[in-house]
């Protein structure tokens, strides 16, 4: 399990006004936490750096 403790969290910039927010920290060590802004104690899902840009990728561009 990777530590999260004094990890940044930032809200996306795609979260909609309605509080349906992820939040997303780029700062861990071994890659990328994703979370739900609503449950700040609940799960986190961690991406590799290289899943992370091949998620970003996708959505950016997808086919």
């Amino acid at each position: 399990m990777t530590e999260l403790a004094g990890v940044t969290w930032r809200k996306s910039s795609r979260s909609s006004a309605q509080g349906n927010c992820v939040e997303v920290a780029d700062n861990l060590p071994v890659g990328v936490g994703v979370r739900d802004s609503k449950d700040a104690a609940g799960p986190v899902l961690v991406f590799s750096p290289q899943a992370w840009r091949t998620f970003l990728a996708t959505i950016h561009h997808p086919r």
